[in-house]
């Protein structure tokens, strides 16, 4: 008998929520074949069979919260020579087995599910799509590489008119005949608190009990590192290059390198041991609007990147965080948070910091304001910033130094090309 244990798939992670069964009890199953899909405050994740067998016993049900180490489920293995179940020794007195399985990331474990051929090829976020708007993702067609199933392939589906539809007496009989939800207007919606909903409450709580914010504010002048996003477009229309870089990458150098002068910045605080540790690397998380939540993915040793690198590796990882694709380690080790929220309409905040980290710097909306340079009022494209440190580890004059570095840097982008390995 094999048990079927929750893994620790995630930086810090307790534990997750069953979002849906590829199997039933009773099941036959394969190697690797997946079992059940798990959802961390994190990330979205197939646990796959660790043996061949049958399945024994589901111990939970779908939308329950499991903690690491819990038993999902549990599976009779067939004998290591055997393929199927009547072909496997009879044997009740067969010790249990305990296998914990660590979910593999989506990239990885896709290739693995392309050899079973009863099985759709799909991502756990395009089979959540397909289960939310009731499809059944057996029945899509996909379009992708190797004939899997995406996330348009799903909604192509959804748009298809049915039958009824088609013949417009039918529609009409249709909606004479159908009956009429009723809805309460006395009791309120309830949304699940759980999830990622959750850990992100929890950590939100955690850095605000724990660490003493002052948030400092600064106005930045963004037209010459515009001026110059816009060149080298201009440069490589077509992008073959690389040139095509966002504005946001430029702010995350500029971070890199005023934080390597200002490193008190780039460090956490252990109260236990009374030190505070200044990090060897700059990794810049940054925080991401997803369906499911804040999530921050992790650009990871900035300092040995050049700011074509960054913009590929930003883009790539926020288009990931945004589908649930990311993997458990494009999530930890973050040195250093940054916000770019000015797209939504910012204009200021005071962000929380994404504990045990010192600061966080939020970069804010653009908008094009008459500025007074020398004696002459000019239009310059302005953005303000707010950052938030921890009055424990650093003082305001250090942050207001600190941001007045990243400033310079931004605001005269060619001094950043003194600064590239």
């Amino acid at each position: 008998m094999v048990e079927v244990k929750l893994h620790d798939i995630g930086e810090g992670m307790h534990e997750g929520e069953v979002i849906h069964f590829f199997v039933k009890a009773g099941d036959s199953v394969k190697v690797d074949q997946p079992l059940v899909e798990v959802q961390t405050d994190k990330v979205t994740a197939e646990l796959p069979s660790p043996a061949a067998g049958t399945i024994k016993d589901i111990k939970v049900k779908e939308g329950d919260v499991v903690t690491v180490g819990s038993v999902i489920l549990t599976i009779d293995a067939f004998a290591p020579s055997s393929q199927k179940a009547e072909d496997a020794p009879e044997n009740k007195d067969q010790p249990v087995v305990e296998k914990i399985v660590k979910a593999p990331s989506h990239t990885a474990f896709s290739g693995g599910i392309a050899t079973l051929n009863k099985r759709v090829l799909a991502a756990p976020y395009t089979r959540k799509i397909a289960r939310e708007n009731g499809v059944d993702i057996e029945q899509i067609k996909g379009t992708g590489p190797g004939g899997r199933v995406t996330d348009q392939d799903v909604y192509n589906f959804i748009d298809q008119p049915t039958e009824t539809e088609a013949t417009p007496h039918g529609s009409v009989e249709e909606k004479a005949t159908a009956p009429t939800k009723e809805f309460s207007t006395s009791d309120p919606e309830e949304i699940p608190f759980k999830g990622r909903r959750k850990q992100i409450a929890k950590k939100m709580v955690q850095s605000l009990a724990t660490i003493p914010h002052v948030t400092h504010f600064e106005e930045i002048d963004v037209t010459a590192v515009m001026n110059l996003k816009k060149q080298l477009k201009a440069m490589d229309p077509d992008n073959k290059r690389g040139m095509n870089v966002s504005v946001a990458a430029f702010f995350v150098k500029a971070i890199q390198i005023a934080l390597k002068d200002f490193p008190i910045f780039n460090a956490k605080l252990d109260e236990e041991k009374e030190v505070i540790r200044l990090e060897k690397n700059v990794n810049i998380g940054i925080a991401t609007d997803s369906d499911e939540g804040l999530i921050v993915p992790v650009i990871q040793k900035v300092e040995q990147r050049n700011i074509r690198d960054i913009a590929v590796d930003m883009k790539d990882k926020i288009t990931r965080a945004k589908t649930n694709k990311l993997k458990g380690s494009d999530l930890t080790g973050s040195t250093f948070t940054i916000s770019n929220v000015g797209p939504l309409g910012s204009i200021a905040a005071t962000p929380i910091i994404n504990h045990p980290e010192v600061a966080l710097m939020a970069f804010h909306k653009t908008k094009k304001t008459p500025v007074v340079i020398g004696d002459e009022i000019v239009i310059r494209s302005m953005m303000n910033v707010s950052m938030s440190f921890d009055h424990r580890v650093a003082d305001g004059a250090t942050a207001v130094m600190f941001t007045n570095r990243v400033k310079e840097l931004i605001e005269n982008p060619y001094f950043m090309t003194l600064e590239l390995i």
